[in-house]
């Protein structure tokens, strides 16, 4: 099975906690794998069994408090 990896950036992250939040909203979406997060330039590379759909990306990003740019 093959994976698809695409990678966002978030904006308003500034800490531990925050890359936290964002995580596990992300991994909330159906089909995701993994996901890893640069605090320092806001890069979220979100790995899945599927493309996802950006507005999903954009819903659990901005239920976490944060905004998908």
């Amino acid at each position: 099975m093959s994976s698809v990896s695409t990678t966002f950036t978030v904006n308003g992250m500034t800490c531990g906690h925050c890359v936290a939040s964002v995580t596990e909203e992300i991994s909330e979406i159906d089909g995701v794998q993994d996901v890893a997060v640069v605090l320092e330039t806001g890069a979220v590379t979100v790995t899945s069994s599927h493309e996802l759909d950006r507005a999903s990306v954009e819903a659990a990003v901005t239920e976490a408090g944060y905004a998908l740019t």
